[in-house]
């Protein structure tokens, strides 16, 4: 199997293709067009929000707050320096880290916002069975798919978000993606909407969200909230040390990156592995590859997770996923396999007690999957 001389994705990453000169579509820039105009509209949606007078209601916007860096750095900003009239909405995902939960306490403490806590355990459980059980089609596969399962979690919240805000008359929902995640994340309200319908269907989207999604889809483009990515007007500077250090200083955060994932990042990586043979941040460390490669000076991270440059990322995914398929499969010896884990997440930066947190997550994969009703092949 060929792989990217630049940035090491294989041919049959989903969304892939490797020219005749050993170079993938990305690494040629074959997406630029389209991500142009997706900076463009979210760069003028934010550029909007920060002239917006205050909104006539109570909020002038709901922003989406999970406990993570990013979210807990940007909330700080647009209560203490925008002076935004802040609805912190979280989503209490059934899969949620113990340490995004201590984060989001520190944030109650010190930031002056108004805090609400929304679930739906059975729905967004139903949700994801659903996804980590339907049948795959192995290739060609389209960009993210290996990403589904997460990409569907995060979409069943935000829509639970943008309901929240349309019914409150909040005018703006902030969603602080990474950079990267900006990339590849639908910005219209709409179209939001109508890419979940398209992912489920019509009857599982309305047992889900019990036909309440159907009124977006119709009203007026005025009535709407319009969702920022506060992010977009950081992106060449984002750095991700610089953004945990900042919060440290300030007692709001008090975990690693790695600590706050929420405890499906280990079936994360079994879906990946086992439908596409790639681990989960396969992209974004490529990504990182990519962006070394063309400036060997310029260390520039857009994304949550920093790989170090000495990484060699082919050995990692390996060695990654023989271990997910063994524990996933019941075999092995789990002191070893904790032994391998560990090494690996301390190669990609992580400290002991993050890399021994996030090991444990995985060894704990069969009585979460069994737990969720997902199968395991």
């Amino acid at each position: 199997m060929s792989s990217c001389q630049v940035c090491s994705l294989k041919a049959d990453h989903p969304g892939i293709t490797v020219d005749d000169q050993g170079v993938c579509n990305l690494c040629n820039l074959d997406f630029a067009g389209d991500l142009l105009v997706n900076y463009r509209y979210t760069s003028e949606v934010f550029a909007e929000f920060q002239r917006a007078p205050a909104a006539r209601g109570e909020f002038d916007c709901l922003f989406m707050y999970s406990g993570g860096k990013d979210s807990t750095y940007m909330l700080d900003k647009f209560v203490n320096d925008y002076g935004k009239r802040v609805l912190a909405f979280t989503f209490d995902v059934p899969f949620e880290s113990v340490h995004a939960a201590q984060n989001i306490a520190l944030a109650r403490e010190r930031i002056p916002a108004t805090f609400v806590l929304d679930a739906d355990d059975d729905n967004i459980k139903l949700m994801m069975r659903e996804v980590f059980n339907r049948p795959v089609p192995k290739t060609p596969g389209k960009y993210l798919d290996e990403k589904l399962p997460c990409v569907s979690c995060r979409t069943f919240f935000v829509l639970r978000a943008i309901l929240m805000a349309y019914e409150r008359k909040i005018p703006y929902i902030a969603l602080c993606a990474d950079p990267q995640q900006i990339l590849t994340m639908e910005s219209n309200v709409r179209e939001v909407v109508r890419g979940f319908y398209k992912t489920f269907g019509e009857r599982l989207t309305d047992t889900l969200f019990a036909g309440r999604l159907e009124e977006l889809l119709f009203d007026d483009d005025e009535n709407l909230p319009k969702i920022v990515f506060p992010f977009i007007a950081m992106r060449h500077e984002y750095d991700p040390d610089r953004i945990v250090a900042e919060l440290r200083a300030k007692g709001l955060y008090a975990s690693s990156p790695m600590e706050t994932h929420c405890t499906l990042f280990p079936l994360l990586n079994y879906y990946s592995y086992s439908n596409f043979d790639c681990m989960f941040y396969k992209l974004n460390a490529a990504s990182h590859v990519r962006s070394v490669k063309r400036n060997a000076s310029y260390d520039r991270n857009t994304f949550s997770i920093k790989f170090p440059r000495s990484l060699d990322l082919a050995d990692v995914e390996a060695r990654l996923g023989s271990v997910v398929k063994a524990i996933a499969a019941g075999e092995g010896d789990s002191a070893e396999h904790e032994r391998t884990l560990i090494d690996l997440f301390r190669r990609m930066d992580a400290g002991e007690d993050a890399a021994r947190f996030v090991a444990r997550g995985f060894l704990d994969m069969r009585s979460v999957a069994a737990d969720l009703g997902i199968r395991l092949s």
